[in-house]
């Protein structure tokens, strides 16, 4: 029986491009070989793609660029091709793909632009939607879509770049709205890239300035005082959530560092927090994957106040699979191993398109 074939893409053109990938690296090791053929795309920071035959050990590093085998590469989007275009010595040369895992991170991968891609190709795809994966992308859409649904989330403003040049006023007013602190982000970017704290009108003005720096768009949120908890979610017709974690921060949020380079926090699994508590964070988390249409995979993050609130934070439609990811240790809880996972993720992602296409 012949291998089924699976293209990684990873890289892309964002500011999680280093974290993309460490992810990318991580999967690729733990695809069952003696299933799948892998095939390997990775997109530079300036956007190119290229066709990467050699050592999956190089990815992580980012010298797998600098690879002497490289080639220039795109995905097909006329579905008569199915697959892949490498330019190879001015020739092109066709490789059918049948499943795609997009391990791409934030813009330019996580926002819908890769799925509409892919859509157009008629390649099945690991993990959500064009149109959910950019609602999640963009936090102002998030809030909006929740709030419609009735599912608490912090209060919120928002500015575009044309407020830049009546920032003053703006800032009087969100601030008389909102009080401080409060939390400065753009509107589409993630693994907390451009998210400042505000305690004053400076503060809150220089962090609006930062977050514009990443987007054209910028969230600004009331600060949540409580326990940082996450859920992973998995599935198409009937979608299942893990068990709570919580994240055991060091900072004053869970940020990047935090996140992927000093490993300064603790995750807890299972959070410590009560039954009652538990049980309305699972079934928001899973109220949320459905209202906002996702599939596949997500992983969505709450506050639980000191009152027992539930306030949800952001759901992430293609969550960190680092070696210290909240994500794939939630599902391990649940007796899925990085493998095994992997392996449903693809099996999923092919059975799913068949229904689409």
């Amino acid at each position: 029986m012949s291998k089924i074939k699976v293209a990684v893409i990873f890289g892309g053109a964002s500011s999680e491009h280093d974290i993309s990938l460490i992810s990318a690296s991580n999967i690729i090791k733990n695809i069952p070989a003696e299933k799948y053929s892998v095939t390997c795309i990775g997109i530079t920071k300036k956007g190119r793609w290229l066709y990467y035959p050699g050592d999956v050990n190089a990815i992580e590093s980012g010298e797998w660029e600098k690879d002497p085998d490289c080639s220039s590469a795109v995905i097909s989007p006329d579905p008569l091709h199915k697959g892949i275009i490498i330019l190879e010595g001015g020739e092109a040369v066709f490789k059918k793909i049948d499943v795609v895992f997009p391990v791409l991170h934030g813009k330019n991968g996580e926002d819908g632009t890769i799925q509409g891609l892919l859509e157009l190709a008629r390649i099945p795809y690991v993990g959500c939607g064009l149109l959910s994966s950019a609602a999640c992308m963009d936090k102002a859409y998030t809030h909006t879509v929740l709030d419609y649904n009735g599912i608490k989330t912090a209060r919120w403003r928002m500015l575009n770049h044309r407020n830049i040049n009546h920032l003053d006023d703006a800032c009087r007013d969100i601030a008389d709205d909102l009080g401080f602190p409060l939390f400065v982000k753009p509107a589409n970017s993630g693994s907390s890239i451009g998210i400042n704290k505000a305690d004053s009108l400076e503060e809150l003005k220089e962090a609006i300035k930062i977050a514009f720096s990443h987007d054209n768009k910028v969230v600004i949120e009331e600060f949540i005082k409580g326990q940082e908890l996450e859920v992973a979610a998995f599935g198409y017709d009937s979608p299942f959530v893990s068990f709570v974690g919580e994240i055991g921060k060091s900072n004053d949020f869970y940020d990047y560092d935090s996140k992927y380079i000093n490993n300064s926090v603790r995750l807890h699994i299972p959070a410590r927090i009560d039954d009652e508590s538990a049980k309305k964070v699972r079934d928001t988390a899973l109220e949320a994957f459905k209202a906002i249409g996702c599939k596949g995979l997500s992983r969505i993050d709450f506050f639980l106040t000191e009152d027992k609130k539930v306030i949800l934070n952001e759901i992430n439609t293609m969550p960190g699979f680092t070696s210290i990811s909240m994500y794939p240790k939630l599902m391990e809880d649940l007796g899925m191993t990085y493998g095994y996972l992997i392996d449903k993720l693809l099996e999923q992602a092919i059975d799913n398109a068949d229904k689409n296409y």
